[in-house]
């Protein structure tokens, strides 16, 4: 184990075990023990939403200790069992290849396994697998690996190491995972920043974004879905790797979107046994968790088994918790949000407190299927704290070990349902079920299509892009036809028949078919002139007149264009919804390398010289990019603009001035062919100014004097080291997007939105207390300066920002905390994730008399990550 590790975990001991000495009189470790029960009698203590029931599919020793499952086109249910996982409380053990993917059949079709393969063994903490043509891709120790079947005896024959470095050097808490099959035919990870896809018989690795914890699924439109253990639901707003072209922006939106505020869970039981249980707050009276400490394994249910009330909606297992909570999603154009549709009462809850849901899925049958590592321990040992260790031992948790359970929720009024299986379904039965109403039908009727790569099927799908009558059929094709070679000598699936199909699909009424056409075009377009310029026009001709779902795509599919088609396309999608966050960050994924092209021709544009605060942001978001791209032609090129501008038109100058300072590197200076007149003025007081001439050299000006570089470091980012700085450059690009449409690009304020920032106490003062008000909100007056605001000055609840990371909110505070002539220095790296702990079970908004009432606290030591 490496040494940070064991520091950590020493660390975390010992505040646990401090911690923990004064609550052993209020929590007797005694009360409300766990007996180990048997299914039968586990099935009695479930709680679960009236019209359903739940039913037992397998159990131990046919099942140990399972922590992903998956159903094949025969309707054989795998498992991977990581039955290395804390088999004691010392995790003795966990490196001896014990692990196994199991595969479970029901040959009597009486709901039951009752037959078991254990398809691969000798595992070590096996943590993943997705099915794949001939076996699985299995995620343990560390690797990933292709397991095959080569003589369908449900045996892997053959294990190929496909990639090392998977899961290399991770906990198991905090290790890629997953392996979810997007719609785009590409296997992405939770925790992990690579994804894979198979292409002419060879498994491709591709980068993408770092995305969740434990677990992901999809929703019918494609968006992944993930979470984190504090934060339960989160999502891509756009699809993959769009937002991440641009070397020169960093994207603070569309990615990691928080669909949810609400961390409140209802257990039916006590939960003491959890490892931050000695925090006032975790627990409620009864010992009960107040909110998610657990989150993992966010599941979109797509079937139609269960009622059309559960549709769509996202699940997600809380395993310290024992439950199961269910959200509603909504979508108000390009955004996405969810709520629990019955506070109070849980989707899925168990009095027995070694029921642990750690993954969900569906099946060919339309069910929703938990699976169940029912066990005491839950918490890794490396984050075990000394008062979790107390109540396991106490109440007897420990033992025994591998124990698991299957179940299966199905309405109460249909227990018994028929399993619709694709196995041996013909190329024309697959690609009828592309336009099921069941999601799983759908995604594998997809998969094997392209897996059995069957010529029979390019004019039936084809035919179901043009004709089909379900809008997610058609998108369906359309994927399924991208994966599939193009070599067929079929009319219409031929490559040069590709781009008239796609022109046609660009047209479908259905956003998701028409969006999708447009990505497929894309890579046709970069490769061929002729479909470029055609595919320019039409969007040039249909964009104003396009929903803003159409109209994000377009701007994220723009950057295939060639800049006379490309630049005017961007530049209205931006003047139109250019307070859109999300809309700002697609413009600038498309231009890398011509963001100060784009700039130019907002500059000159009418509809950019009066001041707003959406076109301020974005300017200087422009010129942070034409910073980063360090071309010195556009960068004197710019700042020649900036000399002849008008007096009217400061507040343009302004930005693209903040803009070069916060995205430039006075370390590394850009040179520049001739000197640049705004930045040899005689001495001025603009401070930017100072600020912007330590970026560039010049001849006869090689370097700014280490006195003018110390001033302006002092001026503009005081205290600020050069870890710092970079927190503050990303700390403005957060701040812009999340906080300045209420306290206003410069910090002092917005009427009747948010108090100013500029100058204030709750900024410069206390860091908890100020991680606390971002965490939590604030509600009612507030007094700044001299000055109370109160409603209608200012909004009534300044929102919680707790879905977002740590590291986010830590790099707004440290610029909002050293900006606009406060000096208050960087914000300490761990207090945010320490208050985040140690307020854990807080559910409402702060008032400004309750912060006033908190002692003042010194920076706080590391949180544990986990339970």
């Amino acid at each position: 184990m490496k040494k940070p590790v064991i520091f950590l975990s020493l660390l975390f001991l010992v505040i646990g075990g401090l911690l923990s000495l004064g609550l052993r009189s209020v929590h007797s470790p005694t009360d409300e023990l766990s007996p180990v029960r048997s299914p039968q009698e586990e099935l009695s203590t479930f709680q679960l939403e009236p019209d359903l029931t739940i039913q037992l599919v397998a159990s131990e020793p046919m099942v140990q200790d399972p922590v992903a499952i998956s159903f094949d086109a025969a309707g054989r249910l795998w498992v991977v069992e990581m039955r290395g996982y804390m088999a004691t409380l010392d995790a003795d053990g966990e490196q001896q290849p014990s692990g196994r993917v199991s595969v479970l059949e029901d040959t009597n079709g009486d709901g039951q396994m009752d037959r078991s393969h254990v398809f691969l063994d000798s595992l070590v903490m096996p943590r993943a697998m997705a099915l794949v043509a001939g076996g699985i891709l299995i995620a343990e120790n560390g690797a990933l690996w292709l397991a095959e079947d080569r003589n369908n005896d449900l045996r892997a024959d053959s294990k190929l190491l496909i990639d090392k470095t998977y899961a290399a050097g991770g906990l198991p808490e905090h290790a890629p995972n997953g392996l979810w099959r997007g719609l785009d035919n590409w296997l992405y990870s939770a925790k992990g920043r690579v994804r894979y896809r198979l292409v002419n018989k060879r498994w491709q690795r591709d980068s993408t974004e770092m995305r969740g914890q434990w677990g992901m699924s999809h929703d019918d439109a494609g968006r992944l879905v993930y979470n984190y253990n504090w934060s339960q639901l989160h999502a891509d707003l756009v699809p993959p790797n769009y937002l991440s072209r641009n070397k020169n922006h960093t994207p603070t939106t569309g990615i990691d979107h928080g669909l949810t505020l609400d961390r409140r869970i209802y257990p039916i039981r006590s939960n003491r046994a959890v490892n931050r249980g000695y925090i006032p707050g975790t627990l409620d009276k009864q010992g009960r968790l107040l909110e998610f400490t657990s989150a993992c394994s966010p599941f979109v249910y797509r079937g139609t088994l269960l009622p059309e009330a559960y549709r769509g909606n996202v699940f997600v297992c809380e395993n310290a918790g024992n439950l199961i909570k269910r959200n509603v999603v909504t979508q108000r154009g390009v955004l996405l949000t969810a709520h629990d549709p019955h506070p109070g009462r849980e989707f899925m809850a168990s009095t027995d407190e070694r029921f642990r849901p750690v993954a969900l899925a569906s099946g060919p049958d339309g069910a929703l299927y938990v699976a169940d590592m029912y066990r005491g321990i839950v918490q890794h040992g490396a984050y075990m704290t000394p008062y979790l260790r107390e109540q396991t031992l106490a109440r007897k948790l420990e033992q025994p070990a591998h124990l698991g359970r299957i179940w299966r929720i199905v309405p109460k009024e249909k227990t018994q349902v028929t399993a619709r299986k694709l196995a041996d379904a013909s190329a024309t039965e697959l690609v009828a079920a592309l336009s099921s109403a069941d999601g799983w039908q759908r995604d594998m009727a997809q998969r094997l299509l392209i897996e059995r790569n069957d010529n029979r099927a390019g004019l039936a799908l084809v035919e179901l892009v043009r004709q089909g009558r379900e809008p997610l059929g058609r998108m369906h094709a359309l994927w399924t036809l991208d994966a599939l070679p193009q070599t067929s000598a079929s009319a219409g699936t031929r490559p040069s028949d590709r781009p008239a199909l796609l022109f046609d699909a660009l047209t479908d009424p259905d956003l998701l078919v028409s969006n999708a056409a447009l990505r497929l075009l894309e890579p046709l377009a970069r490769q061929d002139k002729t479909i470029r310029e055609k595919l320019g026009d039409y969007l040039l001709a249909t964009w104003s007149n396009a929903p803003i779902e159409r109209v994000l795509q377009i701007a994220l599919s723009a950057s295939v264009l060639d800049a006379p088609r490309k630049l005017p396309l961007l530049a209205g999608i931006v003047t139109r919804y250019d307070t859109l966050a999300l809309i700002r960050d697609a413009t600038l994924s498309s231009l890398p390398g011509q963001e100060f092209d784009l700039l130019q021709r907002l500059w000159a544009s009418s509809d950019w010289q009066t001041r707003q605060p959406a076109k301020e942001i974005f300017l200087e978001m422009l010129a942070t990019a034409v910073i980063r791209n360090r071309n010195p032609a556009q960068l004197n090129a710019l700042l020649a603009t900036l000399q002849t501008t008008p007096a009217n038109g400061n507040w343009r100058e302004k930005a693209v001035l903040t803009g070069l300072s916060i995205g430039g590197n006075p370390a590394k200076p850009v040179r520049l062919a001739t000197a640049p007149p705004i930045l040899t003025k005689s001495a001025s007081p603009n401070t930017t100014l100072a600020t912007v001439a330590t970026l560039f050299t010049w001849p006869g000006h090689e370097r700014p004097g280490r006195d003018r570089l110390d001033q302006a470091s002092r001026v503009a980012k005081p205290l600020l080291a050069a870890d710092d700085q970079k927190q503050f450059a990303m700390g403005r690009q957060l701040y812009l997007s999340t906080c300045s449409g209420c306290h206003g690009t410069d910090g002092a304020g917005m009427p009747r939105f948010g108090p100013p920032l500029a100058g204030s106490d709750w900024v410069t003062g206390d860091e908890k207390r100020l991680a606390l008000i971002l965490l939590h909100g604030m509600e009612g007056p507030v007094k700044v300066g001299k000055r109370v605001y109160d409603v209608p000055e200012i909004l009534p609840v300044m929102p919680a920002h707790s879905t977002m990371d740590d590291g986010s909110l830590t790099a707004i505070l440290t610029y909002i905390r050293n900006e606009w002539g406060n000096q208050a220095g960087p914000m300490g790296k761990r207090t945010v994730g320490m208050t985040r702990v140690t307020a854990q079970g807080r559910l409402t908004p702060w008032t400004a008399k309750e912060l006033e009432a908190l002692p003042a606290t010194a920076a706080s030591a590391p949180q544990s990550p986990n339970r």
